[in-house]
């Protein structure tokens, strides 16, 4: 993120200075048209470059929240696992018991 801020920085600090510039100086219009070719470009840049940056902030929080939902399914499915071995060995104990039970009375 630095990275991008940093660029746009000096994408801000380069329109500033081509802002500045006049025809004043020492330059042909003709070199003065390209300098403000130049900025429209790397303005158009900019502004596509921060469209990328906030769809990509937009993904990032979609897949945040869809993660967060999955973590939330996998622990609800890992508690009625564990409720649903907790059961089976409730009934297993149970079994277990019954067929004492009925070993008792056969002999």
């Amino acid at each position: 993120m630095s990275t991008i801020e940093n660029k746009e920085k000096n994408l801000n600090k380069l329109i500033e200075k081509l802002g500045s510039m006049t025809t004043s100086y020492s330059q042909s219009s003709g070199e003065f048209e390209n300098l403000l070719e130049e900025k429209k470009l790397i303005n158009d840049q900019k502004i596509e470059i921060e469209k990328k940056h906030n769809e990509l902030l937009r993904e990032h929080k979609y897949i945040k929240e869809k993660l967060l939902k999955f973590q939330e399914e996998v622990g609800k499915k890992s508690e009625q696992e564990q409720k649903f071995n907790q059961d089976i060995e409730e009934l297993s104990q149970e079994t277990e018991s019954l067929v004492e039970e009925i070993e008792k009375w056969q002999m």
